[in-house]
């Protein structure tokens, strides 16, 4: 009885296999178009795969900790377009020819991943993330409901409960959105939809002249939301700053009775957790207590310092914002999730988002599937198509854990206070201020400018340094570092530690190569 069992299960299995085999047919022909079987050719397909993973893995995960490879390789655009070959022709091209095309891609981009770029808010190469990112590339999942994205849909429920708990909120809800200033634009809706539920329907003709109010050192996109959406720029109150960058909690009180004595209807304060420039942080607890005592919305942009909440020691940067009623915060930036990663974090928990987001697309969010729909939570977000971006977070903090995201914070900010005292130390080198995150914003001043007098004609000079170096460093492809002027300063230098591969010897070579293309000017 076994043995006639056994037979019958290798001649089933070997029907399955012969099932799965394509077998060959009379071509089918429509609209002159041949039918029978896939277009693509699999095994060249496959084959290119894995040799771009192959080139990708040698030229930039493995040379992504070389200090003597070059930072970027500069050419100017009408150069760079001659070098690279980038006309789409009618016939394709030869797989040799694509891979030459990959490695060029890789020769002439900026090494983000290399320990000395310090250019932007994010740097750094984290490996659990980039296989994660690799994972997401191949299953190219979309992340509306939970029929097509089970496992990425309770990632993201996951990772939103403990971002939740980080800031302290016994309960929320939350999205991940496409950066943070899609994130903060949607808070912005989402706090005018609070007030004025009717905007979702009739638009704005009914509503009174609505104000806002932000630090003057808030992101742009405070600017670009309110422009989106029909507030307009004009009914962005800005509110000013300390001497540190951070909003004044007197200032703000001032302007919102300046609205309220011009007619019109204050309804959200923006406030900053990590300003771009400067790294401040406004005082949170004190403009709480105003939000409360107005009836306003209080969102925080923690874009950037939103991540030193996994820090036991630096948490206190952002003391009170548990009192906030919404929160934008980048993991993609200090704790190098990879871009694009993006929270939207609200206190609510009555389906606010949803309700001011949902379109009930029937033929996405049905309410008779057979599972249950509240896992379909795509419609709680602008977008249709949407990336699974907590699930190369979640892939990081499964791998370091909580202590090991806070000891990456943490040695951020040491990294940052060690540059500062060599900033001191440093003749040549000149603070604008005690640096409250990881902006360490300065001057050089080149031996020529030493002895002058710091005067009209002295600033004037020194405005030109910044540039100057910041040409001379790209153009060698030694380091990447950020300049700009800001609020009546002449351009200075904003450097930003962040990747765990960068160095106590990075931060000396930043000096010394600094002042090695600046100390003839």
């Amino acid at each position: 009885m076994s043995h006639v069992c056994d037979c019958s299960g290798a001649s089933q299995g070997d029907t399955a296999q012969k099932e799965m085999t394509p077998s060959k047919k009379i071509p089918v022909l429509v609209d002159g178009v041949v039918l029978n079987g896939p277009q693509t050719d699999v095994k060249a397909g496959e084959k290119f795969v894995e040799e771009v993973c192959r080139l990708v893995m040698e030229e930039v995960v493995l040379k992504a900790t070389d200090v003597n490879e070059k930072v970027c390789e500069w050419q100017p655009p009408e150069q760079l377009r001659q070098l690279l070959d980038l006309e789409m022709r009618d016939t394709g091209e030869s797989q040799d020819k694509l891979l030459r095309l990959c490695r060029d891609v890789i020769h002439f981009s900026v090494k983000t991943n290399h320990p000395r770029f310090f250019n932007q808010l994010y740097a750094g190469l984290d490996y659990y993330s980039l296989a994660a990112r690799i994972l997401t590339e191949a299953l190219n999942p979309s992340i509306y409901t939970y029929e097509v994205s089970p496992v990425f849909l309770l990632v993201e429920e996951a990772v939103l409960k403990k971002m939740i708990e980080c800031i302290g909120w016994k309960e929320g809800d939350g999205i991940f959105n496409p950066g943070g200033s899609v994130s903060n634009m949607c808070a912005m809706n989402l706090a005018r939809y609070r007030y004025y539920p009717d905007v979702k329907e009739k638009g704005l003709s009914g509503l009174p002249r609505l104000i806002l109010f932000t630090s003057a050192e808030c992101h742009y996109s405070m600017k670009k939301a309110a422009s989106f959406l029909g507030i307009g720029t004009q009914n962005v109150y800005f509110v000013e700053t300390d001497g540190r960058g951070k909003m004044i909690p007197e200032e703000l009180e001032r302007r919102i009775g300046q609205a309220r004595q011009e007619g019109a209807v204050p309804f959200l304060v923006c406030a900053t957790s990590g300003t771009t420039v400067l790294g401040a942080f406004d005082p949170l607890d004190e403009i709480a207590e105003i939000c409360e005592r107005h009836g306003l919305w209080l969102h925080v942009d923690a874009s950037w310092g939103g991540s030193a909440l996994v820090s036991r020691k630096h948490r206190q940067l952002l003391h009170g914002i548990h009192r906030a009623d919404s929160v934008a915060w980048n993991p993609h930036k200090m704790l190098m999730a990879g871009i694009q990663c993006s929270a939207l974090l609200v206190k609510d928990k009555t389906d606010l988002l949803k309700k001011c987001y949902s379109a009930k697309a029937t033929y996405l969010f049905q309410q008779d599937k057979f599972y249950d729909v509240s896992y379909d939570t795509g419609d709680k977000s602008i977008q249709c198509s949407r990336r699974p971006d907590a699930f190369k977070f979640w892939m990081t903090w499964k791998a370091l854990g909580t202590l090991g995201l806070e000891e990456r914070v943490n040695r951020a900010l040491a990294l940052s206070r060690y540059l500062v005292d060599e900033i001191k130390k440093r003749e040549g080198f000149k603070l604008l201020m005690e640096p409250e995150y990881t902006n360490i914003c300065f001057w050089y001043i080149p031996p020529s400018l030493r002895e002058m007098e710091e005067g009209p004609e002295f600033w004037k000079k020194l405005s030109l340094v910044a540039p100057a170096i910041k040409e001379k460093m790209m153009k060698k492809g030694s380091l990447m570092l950020g300049y700009q002027p800001h609020r009546g300063k002449v351009n200075f230098f904003r450097q930003v530690v962040i990747s765990p591969q960068v160095s106590r010897e990075d931060m000396d070579f930043l000096l010394d190569e600094i002042d090695s293309l600046g100390r003839d000017m």
